[in-house]
């Protein structure tokens, strides 16, 4: 799935997956550096559409006070 397409329910899930995985010691040292690259990417989609939803909820609610 691309990042273009994922939403926030998603890589939210695949992100507390990887976290998960990590304190369980489900994932070797071998892929530890990729699936910390993932989350990090995950984070960035996540923090990106909350920025959205953050500015569309503003501008609905300033509409509102006019």
């Amino acid at each position: 799935m691309s990042e273009t397409t994922i939403n926030y329910a998603r890589a939210f899930e695949e992100l507390q997956a990887i976290v998960t995985e990590i304190e369980l010691g489900q994932i070797t040292v071998d892929i530890l550096s990729e699936k910390v690259k993932r989350a990090s990417e995950l984070i960035a989609i996540c923090k990106a559409k909350l920025t959205s939803t953050e500015e569309d909820v503003n501008q609905i609610l300033k509409e509102l006070d006019q």
